[in-house]
């Protein structure tokens, strides 16, 4: 049912119409556009701009249509222009003309984005609820390897011991800082937009701060040329999955890397991995690379909506029906991702002995050295330059620096002694790094505690919001 065309002679031609079209998927705004027209009935209702008893009607049909579309009993239709069109279509299919009434006050540039708000909302709770599961199993690996060492690094290059734990439980604070960036869009995003009409507003008794409070948005638009034209809160969203995309990527990096026959230090779950079809003995780790890969669709996702948003002038522009698909999109892949992920890294073995043996390895200890020093009253500079002398005194003999006797420490700096001996080694390096955030393995359970804590919050205040969105949706 096309919601316009009396000042036309005819209707659009295939090609514009094709063109055109796009209910082939933002149908999938339909739940929501079905509860705004609940909302926006109720104020026409109360307005005296709709009779009680049409009202009604109108009621009733829309929650049959609700179930239906829900159940995939009423569907769209290929002559359907877009969702708004379809369940207008469905209205007067109940109701006859008085389907219509619901149009009053209202267009869809105002609609539409109420809906994808919505929308929107919804399914960010959702991402942030796996985003809370996949933070937990990373504390939780992490608390498995506390006290194993393994090489840091730096440039792929070993740099200095760390406690393993450590290593792993880095990728947490990453997706917490995503967990505050999606509770802070929230504050953006939960504006309604319903009572802008076109652009200008209503002539209409309507009153839109009634209408977002009933769809439970936190705020109403305060001009309405912006309420139809904003999509900062799609733009934003965008960036804050291709955010997440960048952190799953670095995990699929380095469990690719740990997986590899040169390192072996991570043995992926079967149930995780893939085999070759022409190669029997291989194991690959896919799900590390495919995280890695989709990473590219959801930055390629937030630069497609960005160009387009970036020329619009005015309102409202048909541009912004570019806005969904990318939109969906990154909803789908992260839905895809995250749980994938998270089974890889919760099944994950790491072979303690590897790691440990890797630790000391690329001369990780020359740190100490300096440290030595340093605590000796010598100028760090002075310090490091002795350090550096003494890897290159251990490259040039084929040793390492515990192997350097009391002579040769002395000969690189008279401030060195036979007692630096007792800084060279692993576990030494990682218990003496207890400033806050350090690889101490007490420091570092301390981190893995205190950021459990911090998730489990996010993860209740996610499941509040939930329910209270559900609520609202089944009103």
């Amino acid at each position: 049912m096309a919601l316009w065309g009396g000042r036309f002679s005819g209707g659009p031609a295939d090609a514009v119409f094709a063109l055109s079209r796009s209910v082939h998927f933002d149908w999938r705004l339909a739940p929501y556009d079905i509860r705004s027209s609940l909302a926006h009935l109720l104020v026409l209702e109360s307005s005296g701009l709709i009779k009680k008893d049409d009202a009604a009607s109108i009621r009733t049909a829309l929650k049959q249509l609700s179930a239906e579309v829900l159940n995939g009993s009423f569907k769209a239709a290929d002559h359907d222009e877009d969702v708004h069109s379809a369940l207008e279509r469905g209205l007067t299919q109940k109701l006859g003309p008085v389907g219509g009434a619901l149009r009053a006050g209202r267009s869809r540039n105002d609609q539409v984005t109420t809906d994808l708000r919505l929308f929107a909302i919804d399914h960010m709770l959702e991402i942030a609820l796996l985003i809370t599961k996949l933070n937990s199993a990373i504390l939780a690996k992490a608390s498995e390897y506390i006290d194993d060492s393994a090489p840091g690094f730096t440039h792929i290059q070993h740099a200095q011991p760390v406690s393993f734990g450590h290593e792993i439980a880095k990728h947490a604070q990453a997706f917490s800082r995503d967990l505050d960036r999606i509770n802070d869009w929230f504050k953006r995003a939960s504006v309604s937009s319903l009572g802008a009409g076109a652009l200008a507003g209503s002539s209409l008794p309507l009153d839109p701060a009634f209408t977002a409070k009933n769809l439970g948005f936190e705020s109403v638009f305060a001009n309405s040329i912006d309420a139809v034209s904003d999509r900062d809160y799609v733009a934003e969203a965008l960036f804050i999955f291709a955010t997440i995309g960048l952190h799953l990527s670095r995990i699929g990096e380095e469990w690719s890397l740990w997986a590899s026959t040169e390192f072996a230090w991570a043995k992926v779950a079967d149930e995780y991995s893939t085999g070759s079809s022409i190669m029997p003995q291989k194991k690959n780790p896919d799900m590390a690379e495919l995280a890695r890969g989709k990473s590219g669709r959801l930055i390629g996702n937030l630069v497609a909506v960005m160009t387009m948003l970036k020329g619009l002038p005015f309102a409202y522009n048909r541009d912004l029906q570019e806005d969904k698909e990318p939109l969906f999109d990154s909803f789908d892949t992260l839905l895809l991702v995250l749980p994938a992920v998270t089974g890889m890294i919760s099944t994950t073995d790491f072979d303690r002995e590897k790691m440990a043996l890797a630790a000391p390895t690329g001369f990780s200890l020359a740190t100490e050295i300096a440290d030595y020093l340093v605590r000796k009253n010598i100028p760090f500079a002075s310090a490091h330059e002795a350090a550096g002398k003494c890897v290159a005194l251990c490259e040039s003999s084929g040793r390492q620096l515990h192997q350097l006797t009391d002579i040769e420490f002395a000969e690189v700096h008279p401030s060195l002694d036979g007692g630096v001996r007792e800084v060279l080694t692993v576990s030494g390096a990682l218990n003496s790094r207890i400033t806050a955030g350090g690889t101490a393995p007490a420091s570092v359970a301390e981190q893995i505690k205190v950021a459990q804590l911090n998730n489990d919050s996010h993860a209740k205040k996610i499941a509040d919001k939930q329910q209270a969105f559900s609520e609202m949706m089944g009103a």
